[in-house]
């Protein structure tokens, strides 16, 4: 079986078997490149990548295009320039986090592609993403609890904002493959959304 083809059942084992449609394809172009080009710009070869993403040093792409193209950030490489490369970035990223199972979780979740929800992928955006997210959830916890929801009102509307600039759009097939709502369904668009709301 060649690279390509065991990387896509790779990807469709990690996210199930979703369509993409022409909104989704249109989406991923605007907001990834494909693995080739990319590959060409840097110089390397597209199946040295692949082994990599199959070894677990690389993540898998983040869409697979219906065309079959695989859809991957345009600075996928840079955080294994950063570690000293593939081999050392385990290692450099896991070290991230204080808490070694956390570190070993993010890892994970890392390898899976799925980190498609920062619009740059980097042990720092996760760290804030996920303070982020816990800050909105309390302080809509907060509101939701009426006059004593102190000064919520006037905390969310900038996390709501931070959080708006670390993350892309989305698209349909997301949904999908994750089972439900974004985090930006959640914790940007519906907090916007809320009778009242400044944010």
């Amino acid at each position: 079986m060649d690279l390509k083809r065991r990387v896509a059942d790779r990807f469709r084992e990690v996210n199930g078997d979703h369509p993409m449609t022409a909104a989704d394809d249109a989406y991923v172009s605007r907001q990834f490149v494909v693995l080739e080009e990319l590959c060409t710009a840097r110089g390397c070869e597209a199946d040295d990548v692949r082994r990599l993403m199959l070894a677990r040093r690389l993540p898998l792409p983040g869409y697979l295009r219906s065309d079959g193209a695989e859809m991957v950030p345009a600075d996928l490489f840079a955080l294994a320039d950063r570690a000293g490369g593939t081999e050392a970035l385990p290692a450099w990223f896991t070290a991230h986090w204080a808490d070694a199972e956390v570190g070993a979780a993010e890892w994970e979740a890392y390898l899976s592609g799925q980190y498609v929800c920062l619009r740059s992928v980097t042990p720092a955006g996760i760290r804030r993403k996920d303070e982020l997210v816990a800050a909105i959830r309390a302080a809509v916890v907060e509101l939701d609890a009426g006059p004593s929801g102190g000064d919520a009102a006037a905390r969310l509307p900038a996390l709501v904002d931070e959080l708006d600039a670390l993350e892309p759009p989305f698209t349909a097939y997301d949904r999908l493959r994750f089972g439900g709502p974004t985090s930006r369904d959640i914790w940007i668009d519906a907090v916007r959304a809320r009778p009242g709301a400044t944010v």
